[in-house]
């Protein structure tokens, strides 16, 4: 294998050389891939270059999944894997032999989606199953997306989401360390057929799925384990980098100074007192400590009475949005805090950073500053400093002992001849308290440390480069000494659910609201853990509120599930913190307005300033919403007003909220303010946001919404590249002979690019026959059975349903309900605008099956075959697992459509067992793509027509 291609596509300079390990793993790719791989590679020698082995290897026409996966933790801030997706995406783009070989048309680049940028979770790779595409996700999206409860994702697409990334897969777990549970969720997968369902050797047709795992942590290892070979450590950079200098030294508190002040004061001489300008990292277990320690450095700089020091600060936490993430990269750009940056800084400069500084950035630093913390946790770190081996970096390990309460911290300012009885019985109980401490050396600190006594040490410092680490790991097997440190200082492994078939099966029926038996994902993910739960918070302008409406509550959370179905929290808006926190936050927030409106003057005036936002008791600010978008609680400003005598009341009201909030969603309205310039989350701020995620400006969503008085229309826009998906009535009239007519509409529009919405696709600028559509769907599911080589009676079988899935819009009720042109008829594309009273809940799926029955090629086809495409039809638009809706269908009577839809439920349940949840998935997948490639090719015409006819 020549390594001329690896070479090009990690862009190494003239006379620089791949890793002997990158080149091997390329090797292995082109020869046989595992099912099981571990990449025990130490940090900074290169672990996303994964994603550029298994491309070169796939190039070679190395049989490997189409899809590579790389899953980091969810508090990675600024995640390596990204950029390497968007520098891989260029180089196929400008490599055309590798482009072809890689099947990709001229004007077909790499799919990616990311976790940051224009790519960030833009979905393009489900637009095409066939073509290769890297996905970076964390835990939690990816986690959920596959067992078919997709975070962020409506029901009717989480099928198609798990079906693509349960086959055809290879997932590179970063840190596997850190997600135990996740890591063996996926060898489950990649292992149990039970659970999977691969007893009849349907995998010769549906590819299955392939896990690496990568750590740099010494645990241990399933699988193949891929480890340094003598020949990494001949090669200079190799070399260079694990003897890279880091010299470790402990640093004991006196028990007495706050930890940010010892970080702090650390730091600050390490930078010389300010006279170096040097970049430290400064590491705390808390964004508490990490703001305190921050605002002592800044202390340390102004002086004291003498000259102060220029220096430059950042406050590098996981608790803020993508968009503000990517700000915070640009930063450490500049001032060469990011691995390779040629930049260096004009003045001391300081990052202060929590455990989302530890992964998944490859930050590097002059020095290090940090709190104790777990092994694993502190290999971690030691690879964000002098991570090239270009410097000499000093570690400085703060060490915890005993800290006296403020009570006897007066006390121990005293002598000790005018101390009280009590005083000195205080100081007397903490003394002791101390001694046994420094006694214990199995206490919970002396664990942490143990592990690093092992280290070479000189006069003052151990060394803890790289190279020493992993001999210390190598020593560990033949040595219970070592071994039993280092265990005794790594984190256990929470505890965790097994996966079974029952529970996979229960999760897949996604075509049931409710489900008793259908558990939240998050054990299996992540394990029993006791992390304080998380809330995501998002801010919009607008929010699903029809003013004047009198209907239900269940309406009102019906009609906003529907909107946020169409304009969902996209990742690139979302910032997530602790639930207390935003608790908290919102509640503080809340009391700007609740204060005006109590001083409301009696002729109505507010008491606010002009430029604030007016708010009434019974506005709608937010709505809550879990992590599968459905609506737990719409909330109004008077919902968070605890003033008052009845604190009992209060109380529960306020802890009610507080659990409605664990681990979901808050779409808060952007009069809400709290987002100060940095994206964190501050009540005090005065920052104002101009733009939100439903901006067009903002454009990582790929949608806009905009709101229209019902006089204006309510037609499609007509801008080009975008289209009208969904409507929301926003104001109803209100008394007289119009009461409850709309009078205003929020429009939820698209970009032509984006990916659509299940029904949405439905509606076009131009109306497409239904023979036009039928046939471009034909030839995309013949292109996409040529693509994955699919056995000929399964590629007939696709083209017959491909042929015959929208054979339901021809019913006189749709085409009335999509407002389609009298002539022509049957459209299978319409302008719309589609009026639901008519539509009256009818699914063209449902009423499409007949025709499918009929038809003669279909009778033709294997039994088996039959099932599979009447399935497919019915599931095309992500109903029928197991039940579908056969309201308004009226080509049979009823007893007749009872029995059509009861065939439905128990064909799913039989393809289920055959093929396993996600094999059946993927099938489903093929169809849906061949349709939504079909949809998309009238949008790309439209917008290309228009644009023509724009230009003359």
């Amino acid at each position: 294998m020549s390594v001329t291609e690896l070479h090009s596509a990690l862009q190494l300079r003239p006379g620089e050389s791949p890793f002997p390990w990158q080149a091997d793993l390329v090797a292995s790719f082109v020869r046989s891939l595992g099912e099981r791989i571990s990449l025990d590679i130490p940090t900074g020698l290169g672990k996303t270059s994964v994603m550029a082995a298994w491309l070169v290897a796939r190039a070679k026409g190395a049989q490997l999944p189409r899809r590579l996966v790389y899953v980091v933790d969810r508090r990675a801030v600024v995640d390596q894997a990204t950029t390497e997706a968007e520098r891989l995406r260029d180089w196929v783009g400008e490599t055309p032999p590798v482009r072809r070989a890689l099947r990709l048309s001229d004007d077909q680049q790499l799919a990616i989606s990311t976790l940051r940028g224009h790519h960030a979770d833009n979905r393009e790779w489900l637009s095409d199953p066939a073509a290769p595409a890297i996905i970076v996700g964390t835990v939690d999206m990816i986690g959920s997306r596959l067992l078919f409860e997709g975070y962020g994702v409506s029901r009717k697409m989480r099928p198609y989401h798990a079906g693509l990334l349960g086959s055809d897969t290879l997932f590179v777990l970063d840190e596997a360390h850190l997600v135990p549970p996740f890591e063996k969720l996926l060898e489950t997968l990649v292992c149990d057929d039970h659970v999977v369902g691969r007893s009849d050797g349907g995998t010769e047709i549906v590819p299955k799925i392939n896990l690496i795992s990568l750590s740099a942590t010494g645990r241990s290892f399933e699988g193949e384990v891929i480890r340094l070979s003598d020949a990494d450590l001949e090669h200079p950079v190799v070399r260079k980098r694990l003897n890279a200098p880091k010299r470790l030294s402990f640093v004991e508190s006196d028990g007495a100074t706050p930890l940010p002040e010892l970080l702090a004061e650390q730091a600050w001489g390490l930078a010389d007192r300010g006279q170096s300008n040097v970049r430290v990292i400064v590491f705390s277990n808390s964004r508490d400590v990490a703001d305190k320690a921050l605002t002592a450095i800044q202390k340390l700089a102004s002086g004291k009475g003498k000259q102060k020091v220029e220096i430059d600060t950042e406050l590098f936490v996981g608790s803020r949005r993508v968009r503000e993430r990517t700000l915070a990269s640009d930063w450490l750009q500049e001032r060469g805090f990011l691995a390779g940056s040629e930049e260096r800084p004009v003045r001391p400069a300081f990052v202060f950073a929590t455990s989302a500084g530890e992964v998944g950035v490859d930050l590097d630093a002059d020095h290090m500053v940090c709190d104790l913390v777990q092994w694993e946790r502190m290999v971690q770190r030691l690879g964000r400093v002098n991570r090239r081996g270009d410097g000499d970096a000093q570690v400085r390990v703060i060490v915890e002992r005993v800290s006296p309460a403020s009570a006897t911290q007066k006390a121990l300012q005293k002598p000790e001849g005018e101390r009280t009885a009590a005083e000195s019985k205080k100081v007397d109980e903490f003394t002791a308290a101390v001694e046994q401490a420094k006694a214990d050396e199995r206490g919970a600190i002396n664990v942490h440390m143990r592990p690093f006594l092992f280290l070479p040490k000189d006069d003052t410092c151990r060394d803890a480069s790289p190279g020493a680490i992993r001999l210390l790991k190598s020593k560990a097997d033949g040595n219970p000494e070592i071994a039993a440190a280092i265990a005794g200082a790594t984190s256990s492994a929470p505890l965790r659910p097994a996966l079974t078939r029952a529970v996979v099966d229960a999760w897949s029926m996604t075509s049931l609201e409710r489900h008793t038996g259908r558990p939240v994902v998050s054990p299996w993910l992540r394990g029993w853990v006791g992390e304080e739960p998380q809330t995501t918070v998002v801010w919009r302008r607008w929010l699903p509120v029809c003013i004047g409406s009198k209907a239900s509550d269940k309406k009102r959370e019906a009609d906003a599930e529907a909107f946020f179905e169409q304009a969902p929290p996209h990742l690139s808006e979302q910032l997530e913190a602790r639930s207390s926190a935003v608790h908290d936050w919102l509640i503080n927030s809340g009391k700007v307005f609740l204060k005006a409106l109590a001083k409301t003057e009696p002729n109505g005036d507010h008491n606010m300033p002009e430029d604030q936002p007016i708010l009434q008791r019974d506005s709608t600010i937010g709505v809550i919403l879990t992590q599968s978008m459905d609506v737990v609680r719409i909330l109004t400003l008077g919902d968070i007003d605890f003033d008052g005598d009845d604190k009992k009341e209060h109380k529960r009201r306020k802890d009610a909220l507080r659990i409605a909030l664990y681990d979901n969603l808050l779409v808060v309205c952007r009069e809400i303010e709290g987002l100060n310039e940095n994206g964190l989350l501050d009540d005090k701020t005065k920052h104002s946001q101009t733009v939100t995620g439903d901006d067009e400006a903002w454009e990582e969503t790929g949608f806009r919404v905009r709101s229209v008085k019902a006089d204006d229309g309510t037609a499609a826009t007509e801008d080009t590249g975008w289209r009208t998906c969904f409507r929301f009535v926003s104001q109803v009239a209100t008394g007289g002979e119009s009461e409850g007519e709309p009078q205003a509409w929020l429009l939820v529009e698209k970009r032509i690019q984006s990916a659509s919405s299940e029904d949405s696709r439905a509606i076009s600028h131009s109306p497409q026959s239904l023979a036009d559509h039928r046939a471009w769907a034909v030839a995309e599911a013949d292109y996409l059975s040529r693509q994955l080589e699919l056995p000929e009676q399964y590629s007939h079988m696709l083209r017959i349903a491909a042929r015959l899935h929208d054979e339901g819009k021809s019913s006189d009720r749709w085409q009335n309900a999509f407002s389609a042109p009298v002539e022509g008829r049957p459209y299978a594309k319409t302008c719309g605008p589609v009026k639901p009273r008519l539509l009256d809940g009818y699914r063209h799926e449902f009423g499409s099956l007949r025709h499918v029955e009929s038809d003669d090629e279909f009778k033709a086809l294997s039994p088996d075959l039959q099932d599979l495409a009447l399935h497919m039809v019915a599931a095309h638009h992500g109903s029928a697992r197991p039940l579908i809706r056969m309201d308004a269908c009226d080509d049979a009577p009823p007893s007749a459509l009872e029995e059509r839809a009861r065939d439905v439920a128990l064909r799913f349940v039989r393809l289920q067992r055959r093929w396993g949840p996600w094999r059946l998935a993927w099938w489903e997948s093929l169809l849906r793509a061949a349709d939504q490639r079909a949809s998309r090719r009238l949008d790309l015409a439209n917008a290309n027509h228009e644009t023509e006819a724009t230009h003359g």
